[in-house]
């Protein structure tokens, strides 16, 4: 295994783990700037106002996803595991 082939299973890894955080962070993202902008217009600073709907769109984006996520984990897998020769020589 030489260090092209290290490089190559980290960047992938790395684009997976991007692929799979980026629908709830977002999510998240929007769901906050619109509480943010309805906090400045109403003048509500209320705190916990911004904790509880980012959790529940968060959850929805989780159960949206879910499918997709586990598509691209099994077939990540897979091809790690079929590359499993090229490595060891």
């Amino acid at each position: 295994m030489n260090v092209d082939q290290v490089i190559g299973m980290g960047a992938e890894a790395i684009k997976v783990t991007l692929l799979l955080a980026a629908p709830m962070l977002i999510v998240g993202l929007i769901v906050g700037i619109i509480i943010s902008i309805f906090q400045a217009v109403t003048q509500i600073q209320e705190m916990t106002l911004t904790f509880v709907p980012k959790i529940v769109a968060v959850l929805v984006a989780l159960i949206i996803a879910l499918p997709w996520m586990i598509n691209v984990l099994v077939t990540y897998t897979q091809n790690l595991f079929h590359a499993i020769p090229m490595y060891i020589k």
